[in-house]
């Protein structure tokens, strides 16, 4: 294969290509998710935070008042020029940037109080590996937070679910049932702390524009959608689907584990 066709290749091009669309966006930028994550955290003035695949830096903007530094990093440079652009326009002179990839993470272990991934996850060609990675620099105690896509149990549901994330996004490589996601913290020597799903609505035309998607495109995800088994679409919740005001419910785990003392 071709390795511009893998998903970290993909990714890089496709968010660097829309990186202020994800800056500005609303259900990037905002949203109670968002505020959980800082509480979960109970961030404290001394951390050193690392935030994973930065995006709009929307999650580093968040933590920055309650710590002493945040390094925010992603694997996309553009990305990254994106997200200090707008995070310098919000006055936060605590948060630094880092190119990185999620599952080769370029710091030393035992460094971080917290590290946190919002909304990125899916995109990670090996998330057991980044969920590792993370744990090696977390100190003893320290918590990883991931926020991210998940899929219901039901196995046909789930493939359908992921399908028609990935044909919005190619970069989208897979995400996982909320059990799966406590297996990779749990093999990872982190100890599960908390789980929830939370449920974010989008409006369709308005998250497909957010990755371009060709008119062509767009026909084929409301195909799609329409042809689903009963148990994805009362996953999905579609309604007014055939309209402009078309949305449906996009759901989310927070999950939270916490490295032992060794």
């Amino acid at each position: 294969m071709d390795n511009r066709d893998d998903p970290s290749s993909l990714s890089e091009r496709r968010f660097g290509e829309f990186a202020d669309h994800y800056v500005h966006s609303p259900s990037h930028a905002q949203g109670n998710d968002l505020t959980r994550l800082v509480e979960l955290a109970n961030p404290q003035p001394h951390w050193e935070v690392l935030d994973v695949a930065t995006g709009g830096g929307h999650t580093a903007l968040a933590f920055a008042p309650y710590v002493r530094h945040v390094v925010a990093s992603d694997l996309t440079a553009r990305m990254l020029q994106a997200a200090a652009e707008y995070i310098k326009s919000r006055n936060a002179p605590n948060i630094s940037f880092r190119q990185a990839m999620a599952d080769d993470l370029p710091f030393q272990s035992d460094h971080f109080h917290a590290v946190t991934c919002r909304i990125a996850a899916h995109h990670f060609p090996d998330a057991a590996k980044f969920v590792r990675e993370s744990a090696r620099v977390l100190r003893a105690g320290g918590v990883l937070l991931v926020q991210d896509h998940v899929l219901p149990d039901d196995r046909q549901a789930a493939q359908e679910v992921d399908s028609f994330e990935k044909l919005r996004d190619p970069s989208h490589n897979r995400a996982f049932t909320k059990e799966a996601w406590r297996g990779l913290f749990v093999a990872a020597g982190l100890v599960v702390e908390h789980t929830q799903v939370m449920t974010k609505r989008h409006t369709f035309l308005e998250w497909a524009g957010r990755q371009g998607c060709s008119p062509e495109t767009i026909a084929e995800l409301r195909l799609r959608m329409a042809g689903f088994s009963e148990t994805a679409r009362a996953w999905l919740v579609p309604q007014n689907w055939e309209s402009g005001d078309a949305s449906f419910a996009n759901r989310h785990i927070l999950i939270v584990g916490r490295k032992a003392a060794p």
